[in-house]
């Protein structure tokens, strides 16, 4: 644990219908909105936007990375806190590395079976795909 604050964090949690799947303090986040990929930072301006088909990817404080594929949400970011609300999410880091290829598949399923045409879906595959 770091003592004091030597590094500028902000509190994310992630919460399905569910429950929560992340709760911790990161550095930093992207994330899928309709309008397309933006960034969060500590101190980021205070917004409720939707998000749209997508994949999260978040910088944990260790500076590794996770990544979180999700079919549709909303966030509510403020100053210091990032709340996030999705329909459904796939891990694509799991800790037990035999998972990771069907995570893969289930997270291509659960964005192949949304219907918005605003979105590449050829690019969020690709995304996916990359975590592989």
């Amino acid at each position: 644990k770091i003592e004091g604050k030597n590094m500028s964090t902000i509190k994310l949690s992630i919460v399905t219908p569910t429950g929560e799947i992340f709760n911790d303090d990161v550095k930093s986040l992207t994330l899928p909105g309709k309008e397309g990929e933006f960034g969060v930072l500590e101190g980021h301006a205070s917004l409720v936007s939707s998000l749209t088909v997508g994949v999260i990817v978040i910088e944990k404080t260790d500076s590794s990375t996770e990544a979180i594929a999700i079919n549709w949400g909303y966030v509510n970011v403020s100053e210091s806190a990032v709340d996030v609300l999705v329909d459904g999410a796939v891990s694509l880091n799991p800790s037990d590395s035999s998972t990771t290829a069907a995570n893969i598949e289930t997270a291509k399923e659960l964005v192949n079976s949304v219907q918005d045409s605003n979105v590449s879906m050829a690019a969020v595959n690709a995304k996916i795909s990359s975590f592989a």
